[in-house]
């Protein structure tokens, strides 16, 4: 069972398109659609905004739908001038930017209790995503994803981040979804289409449906190559 959560309800409405043998449930207020993709049992959902409901779509989608693995597609800021509006970033590791517990001595970011502050991607899973971006011609870079309850939107705070934790994006859910994928000993996967960027920007509305469709396009096509 392969977990797909996505950050824009129009993404998850696009996959659900293509899936078959389809039923729903809703467990903690999220919306939760099994069934078959490219041939795959998958169960897919929207999460909502930030850390917390992101780990709750995770946790349910490990424990009640017992996923084996979770992909997390959605959008980003690029904090480095190889994305663009569009390109997309692709996890090798997560991080949590805002935590931060360095006034009793500890490295920026490091998640307590675990003593991590990256938790990496599933290589495997992350290979054959790029793999399939490089057959569909989407422009990726692969590297550290950084998440936080902040939505980051000046050259200084993009700055900040990529000197700190050495991050190619600037998000809002990944890194907790990796941390519950860890915690659960669950492989991860996190895809996100640049939203904005240094010196390059587009319409919201145009944007969220191209990068809808390229987000769908990356899954299923992913998914074929397993």
């Amino acid at each position: 069972m392969i977990g797909i959560i996505g950050a824009m309800q129009v993404e998850i409405e696009g996959l659900k398109k293509s899936m078959t043998d389809m039923s729903t449930e809703v467990i903690s207020g999220v919306t939760f659609t099994t069934g078959k993709l490219a041939g795959k049992d998958v169960v897919v959902a929207v999460s909502g905004v930030g850390k917390v409901f992101a780990a709750i779509c995770a946790e349910a989608m490990i424990l009640h739908f017992h996923a084996d693995h979770v992909i997390n597609i959605g959008v980003a800021g690029s904090v480095t001038d190889k994305l663009k509006v569009l390109d997309v970033a692709l996890a090798t590791a997560v991080v949590q930017h805002d935590m931060n517990t360095t006034a009793i001595g500890d490295p920026l970011g490091l998640l307590s209790g675990i003593n991590m502050v990256e938790l990496p991607a599933d290589e495997q899973m992350t290979k054959v995503m790029s793999d399939a971006m490089d057959e569909l011609g989407i422009k990726h870079e692969n590297g550290v994803i950084a998440s936080g309850d902040l939505f980051v939107d000046t050259p200084a705070q993009r700055a900040k981040i990529a000197e700190r934790f050495d991050a190619i994006a600037a998000e809002m859910e990944g890194a907790s979804i990796g941390h519950v994928c860890y915690v659960n000993r669950v492989p991860f996967t996190i895809i996100r289409s640049i939203s904005d960027a240094e010196g390059s920007s587009m319409d919201f509305a145009t944007f969220a449906e191209k990068a809808a469709e390229q987000s769908i396009r990356i899954v299923i096509k992913g998914l074929e190559r397993l």
